[in-house]
């Protein structure tokens, strides 16, 4: 008698009431399946592409594994919901006929996102890379839809992703770059103000043309004394061309003292600079110039280089299924839950009946 009574209320009730509702109550869902990966694209310069050592496109693991988790985070169910408006298509069946497949749409988004995992299937390979999606709907052109627009948020993640990777390549060279050009106007800028300042364009030309002029006046003043020498020995002392002779020794050596003068300290309205420390800030300021550009040509080969990397690799969500449109509804697979509740059923009954004599036994 307990065998026959436990039997029917743990076995046949149950079954009776799931067969019940999912033939009379639960409606037809179709399904619409979408298959995709991230690619990752390495394209190499002419060189190798004539070397032949072009690397081939391959499956990027962590760009995958963040798709995976942004399939069921709550951002793209807000997306999707925004774009086909999840609410209305899972509640095309209303909640009264259909409780457990159907959504109400007066459900926050956290309801929504828990019936969102119910009607959409993931299934990730972790080994190639790739992502399947199963969705269901009680329409195929709705299933379909859904579908699609998953593939096209995802699409959407995927490249803001190669933005920011992009940004953050070329986000160092640039600060560099713009450094290394903010140094050299300044040192073009200060090296400007020098020469202003001084009017004088190169100091070190001026300074090998006094020293030349110093020479030829000392080679001149060397012609004289002895021109003097000659005349001291062959005339008296009051022959005028020696008191020519001595007048001009005089006057070149006024000149030569004047010129070194000149050498000391630069004339500029009667107070100047000395032209040593000229030449010493002029040859700092132009040493300044040179480094700041190098650095330039240094910080503008590297953001080139940044640049030519970064075109070089692209990132992209291939689909190798597209959102499909069903013809008939596959779900729910009501042979198989009647299936899995049946066994699952006789085998509590079973357990029951277990317990049930082994305590019999023992009183």
């Amino acid at each position: 008698m307990f065998l026959m009574a436990s039997f029917v209320f743990v076995v046949l009730v149950p079954a009776f009431f799931t067969a019940f509702y999912l033939w009379t109550r639960a409606a037809d869902q179709f399904a619409s399946d979408v298959g995709f990966s991230v690619r990752t694209e390495e394209k190499g310069s002419a060189i190798e592409l004539l070397g032949g050592i072009t690397e081939l496109s391959g499956s990027s693991s962590s760009d995958t594994d963040i798709l995976f988790a942004f399939l069921s985070s709550q951002e793209l169910v807000r997306k999707v919901n925004a774009e086909v408006d999840l609410r209305e298509i899972w509640s095309r069946v209303s909640v009264e006929q259909d409780p457990f497949f159907a959504f109400d749409p007066s459900g926050t988004i956290e309801d929504l996102q828990d019936h969102w995992d119910r009607m959409i299937s993931i299934v990730y390979d972790s080994g190639t890379g790739l992502i399947d999606l199963e969705v269901l709907a009680f329409n195929p052109v709705d299933a379909q839809n859904i579908a699609q627009a998953i593939l096209d948020e995802c699409a959407s993640m995927i490249n803001a992703l190669s933005n920011i990777a992009r940004e953050d390549s070329i986000k160092y060279t640039e600060e560099e770059l713009e450094n290394a050009v903010e140094r050299l106007k300044e040192a073009r800028r200060t090296l400007t103000e020098f020469r202003n300042r001084t009017q004088i364009v190169d100091p070190s030309i001026d300074t090998q043309n006094q020293m030349g002029l110093l020479v030829t006046l000392q080679q001149q003043l060397a012609d004289a004394l002895i021109e003097y020498d000659l005349l001291d020995d062959t005339t008296s002392e009051s022959d005028p061309r020696v008191t020519q002779a001595q007048r001009r020794i005089e006057v070149i050596n006024a000149r030569i003292a004047s010129e070194r003068r000149k050498l000391g300290i630069g004339e500029d309205g009667g107070s100047g600079e000395a032209f040593a420390n000229l030449v010493g800030e002029y040859e700092g300021l132009i040493v300044d110039r040179e480094f700041a550009e190098q650095a330039y040509t240094a910080a503008l080969a590297a953001h080139d280089g940044a640049l030519a990397e970064v075109r070089k690799q692209s990132r992209y969500l291939a689909a190798h299924v597209k959102p499909t449109l069903a013809e008939k509804a596959e779900y729910p697979k009501r042979i198989k839950i009647m299936a899995f509740l049946l066994l699952f059923c006789f085998f509590a009954w079973a357990i029951l009946c277990l317990v049930f004599y082994s305590l019999r036994d023992r009183k």
